[in-house]
């Protein structure tokens, strides 16, 4: 299995990040993006048929992916342990459903949802640095890392700063994710670039170099809370960046597209994605997750139909 990221200072790109200027030079050197052709190819891949065999393995693939994720104001203890054991055991009439990868939930709620999960390997994910905005100082965002981790958390999803992205602060936007990584301790990473707001495929390309440069264990796209957030477009481009990064480096990180994923179908075409642009090596849940909620219950239905053939009824899902 390819090395854990290291630091800048551990690769072969420890340069690009010795200054400011060295930091812009080189991801103002970075391609530009071929939009159109970047979002042909998304659609070409989308296209793809496959076999009812392999839709099995896809859909258990899928399921095995997801970060089971409740991000409310709403959110209540009872909730959260109720989205634990769905995690767990997605299907209660069929045990050899995969669990899910993991929950994701605040940080007020990561104790609750470790119990709901102990003695299994879903793992814990908490958002944290003020998500999902980001508006607040670096120490507020360090403690609200460190509440996370030392309530239980497996892993972390931070926000980058996008106010100090788009005004071509990058050095900020790296040393704040070098921070946070540090404060993160021995959970994953996955730094989250909001890819609605960054405008431009060429903002994408580069706010993920910043992140793989800066020590992330996954790059993911979104929040969630946005009105754009995942597309097949986003996500290729992202998944050409860690094949890159890798061949550059021979350090794998992994992706999440977050957000409007919902459906069965949608799944597949993101493996696809996956399997085509950065290869087999990231058709792994420790190297590519969905972030998502309701896409469980129609892998469930879908899963369900291949070994019946039918649809169950209405109440054969819970509703999260």
């Amino acid at each position: 299995m390819p090395t854990a990221p290291a630091t800048a200072k551990e690769h072969a790109l420890a340069d690009a990040t010795a200054s400011e200027a060295t930091l812009r030079r080189f991801l103002q050197g970075l391609p530009g993006v071929d939009a159109v052709g970047l979002e042909a190819r998304a659609a070409a891949l989308g296209t793809r048929s496959i076999k009812a065999a392999a839709k099995a393995y896809a859909i258990d693939l899928a399921i095995s992916m997801i970060d089971l994720t409740t991000l409310e104001g709403a959110d209540t203890p009872g909730k959260v342990r109720a989205l634990g054991a769905k995690a767990v055991n997605p299907d209660p009439t069929d045990r050899s459903t995969p669990r899910t990868a993991a929950v994701c939930v605040y940080p007020d709620m990561v104790a609750t949802a470790k119990a709901a999960v102990a003695g299994t390997d879903v793992k814990v994910a908490s958002v944290a640095t003020a998500f999902p905005a980001g508006r607040a100082a670096l120490d507020v965002k360090l403690a609200d890392v460190q509440d996370a981790v030392e309530a239980g958390a497996d892993e972390i999803d931070m926000v980058i700063d996008r106010g100090a992205f788009l005004a071509g602060h990058y050095m900020k936007v790296y040393e704040e994710i070098r921070a946070v990584k540090e404060a993160s301790g021995s959970a994953r990473l996955k730094v989250i670039f909001e890819t609605g707001e960054l405008s431009t495929y060429d903002n994408i390309r580069r706010a993920s170099w910043i992140g793989m440069l800066a020590g992330a264990d996954f790059i993911k796209t979104s929040t969630g809370k946005v009105g754009v957030n995942a597309t097949p477009a986003n996500t290729l481009l992202m998944l050409e960046a860690v094949r890159d990064f890798r061949a550059a480096t021979g350090i794998q990180i992994g992706v999440k597209p977050a957000g409007g994923i919902r459906t069965s179908k949608d799944a597949v075409k993101f493996l696809v994605l996956v399997n085509e642009t950065a290869g087999e090596d990231w058709l792994d849940n420790h190297w590519f997750r969905f972030g998502a909620s309701s896409l469980l219950n129609d892998l469930l239905m879908q899963r369900q139909k291949l070994a019946t053939g039918r649809y169950s009824g209405p109440d054969y899902v819970t509703v999260d």
